[in-house]
């Protein structure tokens, strides 16, 4: 029977699904394509160096295991990079087999400088010794910098140029999303991380502003060529916002010349911006066509979970303790900003402080009003029990009523247990919506479903899938 790559491909697939994450196999999976199978050997391309060296490092035994399953004990797997570019600036492909070889770094050697008589734009004119301040905030690190699906990839392409800057196939590096999802912090981490591997490497962080006004002194003090040199002596430069370099020429002419030597002489380049640089209107061509040489790693809003954590993560940073269902309400309300959602918490700590009140409910609606235009309804018993009863097919009043049918009786008990655990109602309270009953009767539902998701995978799995379903599609009611 002949077999062709694509239906050798797709079985590798459909093993690998079954040993992976679905947000791993999203990643890392799916942009593979298959090219050929001669006799033993599939290859397969993948978009960029990046993902050779994250499958080689983390799934090769996988994929061995898998191939060896398709084509028998001498099959084997050939990869085939997509190249953004070569020397000459075309696109190309470069085949590694089964990931042994490593890719030899083009460039020239750095040229000797005299650092003496090179003037730094960091520190007041006249000092002629070169101490390069890396201008980092050393608070932003990958320890507090919260991974979920939103950014995964750009927290790993960081690391792992943090582990061998300027070594890696992502260089430049550019990060990109909206306000507030995390590009400054994520650059920062990238740079305290290379700081306290390799300690003797030179680090600057610069925003495209102060790097725009550091040209236009250089050009009234005739010094442009000291400030071209001062940057490249630079082994890790991470420019922040680089969108605000439009329609300067004179600045990007400048940025081309650093950005370009420091590439050459295998020197990493970070960089953040509010959109992609394809969409970098205003920049020169050539320099977006740079900008695509690495990698681009995007940055998308936090899921629910990972706003969640990010919080619970600030909270404990601070020392700080809030109500579980007032994080969650926090949560629910600023989806899209990072920042908006701990200036949320600076604030209810000022207010909770000056007023000499408790961190609540009612103060975090007044609080959250400051940030939002309409607050996100919050749980309640009621939105409870109608998800739980159009969950087993019931009606709303079989809940409070008195029937014992095992169907209802278990759909009032998870209601009971859901409530006690979503909602900031006492026992007493949780109790009275379903038809009066008494805290006691409450307390022994939260312990009856407690015991059957320690013994009952299935239902605890429909105890997880329904407090998401309600958490998740509380916006839209």
């Amino acid at each position: 029977m002949t077999r062709d790559h694509a239906s050798v491909w797709d079985n590798c697939l459909q093993a690998i699904r079954k040993n992976v994450n679905q947000q791993s196999f999203k990643t890392w999976f799916e942009p593979i394509k298959p090219v050929r199978l001669d006799n033993n050997a599939l290859t397969i391309q993948v978009p960029n160096k990046f993902f050779y060296e994250w499958l080689e490092e983390h799934y090769v035994n996988l994929l061995k295991t898998t191939i060896r399953r398709e084509l028998g004990d001498r099959g084997r797997l050939e990869y085939q990079i997509l190249m953004s570019h070569s020397n000459g600036g075309g696109g190309g492909y470069a085949p590694k087999a089964n990931g042994n070889a490593k890719a030899a770094r083009e460039g020239i050697a750095p040229g000797m400088i005299d650092t003496q008589a090179i003037k730094n734009p960091f520190v007041i004119p006249g000092i002629k010794k070169i101490k390069i301040d890396p201008q980092i905030n050393p608070n932003y690190l990958f320890e507090n910098y919260i991974e979920g699906d939103c950014n995964r990839l750009a927290r790993s392409a960081g690391m792992a140029i943090a582990k061998k800057p300027g070594g890696t196939s992502f260089n430049p590096l550019v990060i990109f999303g909206d306000v507030g999802l995390g590009k400054t912090h994520l650059a920062h981490a990238i740079g305290n991380d290379v700081l306290q591997r390799f300690p003797g490497k030179a680090v600057l962080y610069v925003s495209s502003e102060k790097f725009t006004n550091q040209i236009i002194q250089s050009i009234k003090n005739n010094a442009v060529n000291d400030f071209v040199n001062f940057y490249q002596l630079i082994d890790v430069l991470i420019v922040d916002d680089i969108q605000f370099l439009a329609n300067k020429q004179k600045t990007q002419e400048i940025f081309f010349h650093i950005f370009n030597q420091l590439h050459q002489n295998g020197k990493q380049i970070i960089l953040t911006s509010d959109r992609p640089p394809k969409d970098l209107d205003g920049m020169e061509e050539r320099l977006i066509s740079r900008f695509k040489w690495g990698l681009s790693a995007d940055l998308q809003a936090p899921d629910l979970e990972t706003r969640i954590a990010i919080l619970e993560a600030k909270m404990n940073q601070e020392g700080i303790e809030i109500p579980q269902n007032v994080t969650e309400f926090i949560c629910y309300n600023i989806q899209n900003n990072i920042r908006e959602l701990e200036g949320v918490l600076v604030s209810l700590v000022a207010q909770s402080s000056l007023n000499q009140q408790e961190i609540d409910m009612e103060l975090a609606k007044r609080v959250i009003r400051n940030f939002v235009k309409q607050i996100n309804k919050e749980i309640t018993v009621d939105y409870i029990q109608k998800l739980v009863a159009e969950h087993f097919d019931l009606g709303v009043e079989k809940l409070q009523g008195k029937t014992r049918k095992r169907q209802v009786v278990i759909a009032r008990q998870l209601s009971m247990y859901l409530a006690k655990n979503l909602t900031d109602k006492s026992l007493k309270a949780i109790g009275e919506n379903f038809g009066g009953r008494d805290h006691s009767t409450v307390i022994y539902s939260c312990k009856t479903v407690q015991d059957l998701m320690e013994t009952d995978v299935i239902f605890k799995d429909t105890v997880s899938e329904l407090e998401k379903k309600i958490k998740m599609s509380l916006h839209d009611q």
